[in-house]
């Protein structure tokens, strides 16, 4: 019989950025479920709740940039706001740039409910990140800089293999 390895963890990882990927897959992991909770809580999918915070991050959008942005096909875009549109978090309304397209933009009522599901996780965070120095907050901003084009890029394909 086969001897079973134990799942990694932070101690058996062979150095810093082995450390840094496990914890960055923890904490999507819990984010993703704490998404899906709370969207849950308050009749939402995921996807739903995904396009709202991504409307919250970029601004009013047209369905094609928020396609870009998720990764979705524009039939999965449109699903998704015809049912945040009627669940009253989003507006379809002419876009004042190009009258052939729509923009898409959050009901600010609806969405300051939606904020409150979320204030006491971000008040935990900004105790932690209160405990950091100064050098290390900015040592987390590249951090984030550096990881920003891989997480923004929505055409990434599962299971890619490297070239």
């Amino acid at each position: 019989m086969p001897k079973r390895r134990p799942a990694p963890d932070a101690k058996q990882s062979r150095g810093p950025t082995d450390r840094i990927l496990l914890e960055i897959r923890k904490f999507i992991a819990a984010s993703i479920f704490f998404n899906a909770r709370t969207a849950e809580s308050v009749g939402l999918g995921l996807t739903d709740m995904q396009m709202i915070h991504v409307l919250q991050l970029y601004g009013p959008s047209t369905p094609s940039s928020l396609a870009t942005r998720t990764g979705l096909s524009s039939g999965g875009v449109t699903v998704a706001l015809d049912r945040l549109e009627r669940a009253g978090y989003v507006r379809r309304e002419p876009n004042p740039a190009d009258r052939r397209s729509l923009l898409v933009t959050l009901v600010q009522d609806r969405i300051r409910k939606l904020e409150t599901l979320y204030k006491d996780v971000e008040s935990d965070a900004r105790r932690g990140l209160a405990t950091l120095s100064r050098a290390d907050l900015e040592a987390t901003l590249r951090f984030f800089d550096a990881l920003s084009p891989v997480a923004a890029d929505p055409g990434v394909q599962v299971g890619r293999a490297k070239r």
